[in-house]
């Protein structure tokens, strides 16, 4: 070896491969590791002739590398992660950085660059979005850890990374911790536009009976306009897409079980811990769950019977306008419940996150990229301490008009028995938001009568607690 390669990658699969190559095209030299040999087999046909090199062991690997490494894990999130961390301490030296661009758990993170710091070594953690393709073509980038340590591999990120007009969807988060945790947050808002989405393709389907093509040239239309996203623009495509042996629709062969890698269900921990509320996050949770219990479902289609509302008239294009602003809205909200909870965690952690930042990251790259986060960037560049993004002017101005279209819909759904637990989550969300008295007062009494646990009074400063004899 005459020189040492300038970045190093652990794990090569799809997406751990599909990042070297990114790597190598915009000028870097890359070696690869994988204990699969499928995966290493892989590269080395898709890397003929680029500056990639094959390593067969892990020790190799290292000594490829240029001083202070570069190493880049690529690996499943967990025990797995531990014991490459384990291995790679056998090799490298102080100095060296690994950065874990994986879905790890942020808590893990902020422990492995803890222990790794004491032992000479640094650490980054990177939330990565964009999928397979994402990683070839550039990913939206989420760096947390060291901000001297960052700054050491920030020509690499900024090199990678998707674009919106010159700009890089790349950012310094925070410090540790911050890139994994609003990675999760990304997961959950995903988990919820898609939940929503689902549920707008089910009243389609259940309420109007539109047609699989219909449903698709009718995304369609609706990424031309406010609602433009990447999730809108794939679920067009999906509903086109044909089988290729039987010539039927894709989407009618897909059995009703949704798999999930726990970053949603992460998210709702945390707003849990953080007293965030986040329902339609969790709602979508907890419909991956619903969907997974098939054959309890298809038992229960068969003897549990609804008094559904017959014959109910819809003029079809004025309902379509209201799945329109309905799903708006909700996004509005499923959005607005994410940023929140990482404002939260900002506090918590110490983290100083740039909410303004991490929305432009978000435009371009990853899977939750959609029109609406330009609007978000501008609402929290007028107002970087924005409590929530439904007080910003125009989203303000958009719920107030489309908040009718949504009570429609969630009527509409109940009426038919279609179930719809984000939409009907969004409005109350959005009610509940907006209501200056919650009969929270009686809870509280309920609480002081059977727990003595007090309670504050409206004509009493707060912080001052009373109990009553009941």
């Amino acid at each position: 070896m005459t020189r040492g390669l300038q970045v190093g990658i652990i794990g090569v699969g799809v997406m751990g491969g599909n990042l070297a190559l990114n790597i190598e095209d915009k000028g870097f030299s890359v070696s690869v590791y994988d204990i699969s040999l499928d995966s290493l087999n892989r590269m080395r046909v898709v890397s003929k002739g680029k500056d990639i090199l094959i390593s067969d062991s892990l020790k190799s690997f290292v000594e490829s590398l240029e001083s202070p490494r570069k190493i880049i894990l690529m690996i499943k999130a967990g025990k797995a992660v531990e014991n490459v961390i384990e291995e790679l301490k056998k090799y490298i030296t102080p100095g060296d950085i690994i950065i874990d661009c994986g879905n790890s758990y942020f808590h893990d993170s902020m422990r492995r660059r803890t222990q790794l710091e004491a032992q000479g070594y640094n650490f980054i953690d990177v939330g990565v979005s964009g999928g397979a393709e994402g990683a070839l073509k550039g990913p939206s980038l989420m760096p947390g850890g060291d901000l001297e340590v960052y700054k050491s591999i920030e020509p690499i990120l900024m090199a990678i990374a998707a674009k919106v007009g010159n700009e890089p969807c790349c950012t310094y988060i925070g410090d540790s911790g911050a890139g994994h945790y609003v990675k999760m947050v990304h997961n959950g808002i995903e988990y919820g536009d898609m939940e929503l989405i689902c549920e707008i393709y089910a009243l389609l389907k259940g309420a109007l009976k539109l047609s699989n093509d219909e449903i698709s040239d009718l995304f369609a239309q609706w990424n031309n306009g406010e609602l433009n996203s990447y999730l809108v623009e794939i679920t067009s495509k999906i509903f086109k897409k044909l089988d290729t042996d039987s010539q039927k629709p894709m989407i009618d062969l897909i059995l009703d079980v949704a798999g999930e890698k726990g970053t949603g269900k992460w998210s709702s921990e945390s707003a849990l811990n953080l007293g965030v509320p986040v329902p339609i996050i969790t709602e979508s949770v907890f419909s991956r769950y619903l969907s997974s219990m098939k054959e309890e479902r298809v038992e229960a289609s068969r003897v549990l019977s609804a008094e559904i509302e017959k014959g109910i008239e819809l003029d079809e294009l004025e309902f379509i306008e209201s799945l329109r602003q309905a799903f708006y809205v909700s996004s509005i909200c499923c959005y607005a419940q994410g940023f929140s909870l990482m404002r939260a965690a900002s506090k918590e952690y110490k983290w100083s996150l740039n909410l303004g930042n991490i929305a432009s990251v978000f435009r371009g790259g990853c899977i939750i990229r959609a029109a609406l986060l330009d609007k978000i960037k501008k609402a929290y560049e007028n107002n970087p301490e924005l409590s929530n993004i439904m007080l910003d002017g125009y989203f303000k101005e958009v719920l107030l008009s489309y908040q009718q279209a949504l009570r429609k819909v969630v009527i509409t759904a109940i009426s038919m028995g279609i179930a719809v637990p984000a939409l009907s989550s969004a409005i109350s969300y959005f009610d509940s938001y907006r209501t200056e008295k919650l009969p929270a007062n009686l809870l509280q009494a309920q609480r002081d009568y059977f727990g003595g646990h007090t309670y504050q009074r409206i004509d009493k400063d707060r912080g001052s607690f009373f109990h009553t004899e009941w």
